[in-house]
């Protein structure tokens, strides 16, 4: 499976709370951005516990909208995230891009890029 189709797989898999089939996709020592409370968390138990939480208090809803690789091999995906509150109202509906590290055909680090890519759709 080429990093697209990867990537495609861990949109559709987030969007449908699969944690453990995300967590399939990540090296055990990945690092993860952590995009409601800043920093990064580490590793399958951090993303874990920070996707627990987070879902917990919000409905984030992602769908990649275009895939390029930079000259370093970092993978920038443009996605459309919507954020809704547990009753559905929306927080959040903008374009932003995530930029991947992957090794060995599995997640090795993921960054949020810290400006919107484009105003909201």
């Amino acid at each position: 499976m080429d990093n697209t189709e990867l990537l495609r797989q861990l949109y559709e898999r987030f969007n449908a709370r699969d944690m453990e089939l995300l967590l399939k996709m990540m090296q055990l020592d990945v690092m993860w951005a952590n995009g409601m409370e800043g920093g990064h968390v580490y590793g399958h138990d951090g993303v874990r516990s920070y996707w627990t939480r987070q879902w917990a208090m919000i409905d984030p809803h992602v769908e990649p909208i275009a895939f390029s690789t930079n000259a370093n091999g970092t993978v920038a995906v443009e996605v459309h995230q919507t954020v809704r509150d547990l009753k559905g109202s929306v927080l959040s509906d903008k374009t932003v891009r995530h930029l991947f590290q992957l090794e060995d055909g599995l997640i090795k680090r993921f960054d949020i890029q810290a400006e919107p890519v484009s105003p909201k759709r």
